[in-house]
């Protein structure tokens, strides 16, 4: 008997809908949406008419013209010059609006980096701020330059902070909820910076900063499962699911740093033996290279690495067994979410020729089947942190509030090289 190929049924009946989550459309969210969309198109296509912006997006003229109106209105985008035809109408040309910027906060164990960016993602302004142990003084410190840069653009626009934090963040609360390496506690850190600035505080997880940084400039187009991860003095992660920032109700997805990897291993600042970052981490790092180098002085993961770059074997064993490590965690990455992509960003990236393939080999050794995701590293992994800091601000201040941060670049402008 001849067999022959049948393609599959039609799906039939109703789509199972999980109403715990659902969310009717109404009017309102349909002109958000609209306006994201016409929003978006500014920024990628920019300088466009509204004739274009009609075209492009298809909606009727009579809706972008009232958009355009109520974006000009909200200081996000601006009328620049007449484009010149030959025949016909000479129409305004619109743009983001550059005089609209945004305070952006990388805050880390010892140090934060404070900068003003704008609409367009360029660093208009960048500081380097200590900080002290407890929350109050390094809170105060952020805010004495954030005023004295605020001072210094009396001509801009100021929509809002943004702030990345070594830590997971409650989306409700905005309070920081686990941040073993910062240990703030549960200070409130959006309440602190809200009464002294006068503006609206954004708190947003580093490494969902760094993939929001990605997405903003174009690097993921097209992926639509990818996990990044952050290698500095803890490891982190950011969850990219069917295109969309994968946080949960309470924040802590993409915590595989403190997923143990061996019960007799050293203490983690969770307080868990054995978490994926005492071994991986920065921070791991510098304990092989002390391990190895006893009488040494102690030094910073930067040195750590410009030693090994001028072939210092004590550094080069330290980040060699810090790189295999991380290599293998990602095990724990391929066999859960099994992403096209795997991006890596922290201090060892800048020395990625070198401790790269040990990464990429030893992930490869530890797949379950099939072949590895693609590895590669982010941008810079300050700026990317700033960057994302900023475009959570664009994302919850102008418009349709999306229950996580979706993985489309409406509303996110396109960075430039600072």
């Amino acid at each position: 008997m001849n067999s022959t190929t049948r393609s599959a049924p039609a799906t039939r009946g109703i789509k199972r809908i999980d109403l715990a989550y659902v969310q009717l459309a109404t009017s309102e969210s349909a002109r958000d949406i609209n306006r994201d969309v016409v929003l978006e198109i500014v920024r990628s296509q920019q300088p466009v008419s509204r004739a274009d912006l009609a075209r492009a997006s298809g909606l009727q003229p009579s809706t972008v013209s009232a958009i355009v109106e109520q974006l000009i209105a909200e200081k996000w985008v601006k009328e620049g010059a007449i484009e010149r035809r030959p025949r016909g109408r000479h129409p305004t040309l619109l743009a983001l609006n550059d005089k609209l910027v945004i305070l952006a906060v990388d805050v880390r164990p010892k140090q934060a980096i404070v900068a003003l960016l704008d609409l367009n993602g360029r660093v208009l302004a960048r500081e380097v701020v200590p900080l002290v142990s407890e929350p109050e003084g390094s809170i105060s410190k952020i805010i004495s330059c954030m005023k004295t840069m605020r001072d210094g653009y009396p001509n801009r626009s100021f929509e809002g902070i943004g702030i990345s934090v070594p830590g997971r963040v409650d989306p409700e609360s905005q309070r920081l909820i686990l941040a073993p390496n910062l240990k703030w506690g549960s200070y409130n850190i959006k309440s602190a910076i809200e009464k002294e600035m006068r503006l609206q505080v954004e708190l947003t997880n580093a490494a969902n900063a760094c993939m929001l940084a990605e997405l903003w400039s174009g690097k993921l187009d097209g992926i639509r499962n990818a996990v990044l991860i952050t290698v500095v003095e803890g490891v982190g992660g950011a969850i990219l699911a069917n295109g969309q920032i994968v946080t949960s109700r309470s924040g802590l997805a993409g915590e595989f740093g403190h997923i143990p990897i061996d019960p007799t291993g050293p203490l983690c600042g969770c307080g868990q033996h054995g978490c994926w970052e005492v071994f991986a981490s920065s921070n791991a790092a510098l304990r092989y290279y002390a391990e190895i180098r006893p009488d040494a002085a102690p030094l910073g993961s930067h040195e750590l690495i410009h030693m090994a770059e001028e072939e210092d074997p004590a550094a080069i064993a330290a980040l060699t067994r810090q790189a295999a490590y991380l290599g293998r965690g990602l095990r724990l990455v391929t066999a859960a979410l099994a992403p096209e992509v795997i991006l890596v960003a922290g201090d060892i990236t800048t020395s990625w020729a070198r401790f790269g393939p040990t990464i990429q080999a030893e992930m490869e050794a530890t797949m379950l089947a099939g072949n590895a995701p693609q590895l590669g590293i982010t941008n810079d992994s300050e700026f990317a942190r700033l960057r994302g800091a900023a475009a959570v601000v664009l994302q919850r201040h102008s418009g349709y509030q999306r229950s996580g941060l979706k993985a489309t670049r409406a509303k996110i402008p396109h960075p430039t090289s600072s």
